[in-house]
């Protein structure tokens, strides 16, 4: 059996998708499994046992070069040859649902309740409903394992392996751990600057908590914030990591704290202790609490169906609530 996954972006989204693998791995013999993404996220499903073939696209470029949309439909044309019995859209999006239509006859997707862009669901074959407002991993499982058939539990993924794999990646990044002092990575950055945590209450954890704090950052500007924070801290910051090597540092830290975006996701992924803060997203919906995955949001009344990006309230978070949180899962076994 033939699988194609549309997943397109962003880092969060497609690692909440990838659970799922291991589940259809287990259910179905001879299975094979390609993945369609965006090629900025390509690495982030890199050496997984149970993707077969990674498929790039770069349909963001359209936006920059009208002109690429005709490199990027003939790359499907391409695609749509590989002969699928099945393609599923765990996107949800207009342009996802047109990405599936050219890869195979036969498209499951969200039906045109459970996505914001209904309209998608006019591109498949079979629907699935799923409340838009339920936990996202949650949807992930309903999209992709029920249109196989396969049955995933509360315990299964709570339960679940770890699945974020790197090879090969920069002994450089060995240097930054410590043996002698908890290692926790800090993710100071997000897509939206209302999503993002104050720089200044993030010095205050890293000085309270005195352990080998390390800083990851992916653009200048958050470079800059990086930078601020070590300034008046004890903190680290990292080099420019590809996500390659951010996974790396991931499995090697004892805890991570962040805003709701992709490289705080990836402890979850990998099995590793996280805070995640919460400001104008909903911290239920985008996370998967487990005893060491926990969150910690705002006061905000926070609608899925219509964020608020001039909601800044994440910045209200006191940071003795972190603080407590971390001494817990560092310390004292609490949770």
């Amino acid at each position: 059996m033939k699988i194609a996954i549309v997943k397109l972006s962003a880092m969060g989204d497609i690692i909440h998708a990838m659970l799922s693998l291991q589940f259809i791995k287990k259910s179905i013999a001879n299975v094979q499994i390609d993945w369609f993404v965006e090629e900025a996220f390509a690495k982030v499903l890199e050496f997984n046992p149970h993707i077969d073939n990674i498929y790039k696209l770069n349909l963001k470029s359209i936006k920059k070069d009208k002109k690429n949309l005709f490199s990027q439909v003939a790359l499907l044309k391409e695609y749509s040859k590989n002969d699928y019995d099945l393609v599923i859209d765990a996107q949800g999006l207009i342009k996802s649902a047109i990405v599936t239509k050219y890869l195979g006859k036969k498209r499951v997707g969200f039906d045109k309740n459970s996505t914001r862009e209904g309209t998608a669901s006019f591109f498949y074959t079979d629907k699935i409903s799923s409340l838009y407002e339920r936990n996202v991993i949650e949807r992930n499982i309903d999209v992709i394992c029920k249109a196989l058939d396969i049955e995933v539990t509360k315990e299964d993924i709570l339960d679940k392996e770890a699945f974020l794999y790197f090879e090969n990646e920069s002994r450089e990044i060995y240097s930054y751990l410590r043996s002698e002092k908890k290692n926790i990575l800090f993710v100071i950055g997000a897509s939206w600057p209302s999503k993002m945590y104050s720089k200044e209450k993030f010095a205050k954890i890293i000085n309270n908590l005195n352990e080998n704090c390390l800083i990851a950052w992916g653009s200048e500007e958050e470079k800059k914030i990086a930078d601020e924070i070590s300034l008046n801290s004890s903190a680290i910051v990292l080099p420019k990591l590809d996500l390659n090597d951010l996974k790396a540092v991931v499995k090697n830290c004892e805890l991570v704290i962040g805003n709701d975006t992709g490289p705080t996701h990836m402890a979850w992924a990998l099995n590793i202790p996280s805070i995640t803060i919460f400001g104008c997203t909903p911290g239920t919906r985008n996370t998967y609490l487990t005893d060491i995955n926990k969150i910690i949001e705002s006061d905000s009344i926070v609608n899925p169906l219509k964020l608020n990006r001039d909601d800044f309230s994440i910045c209200d978070v006191k940071e003795e609530g972190i603080i407590s949180l971390a001494e817990g899962i560092l310390y004292e076994g609490r949770y």
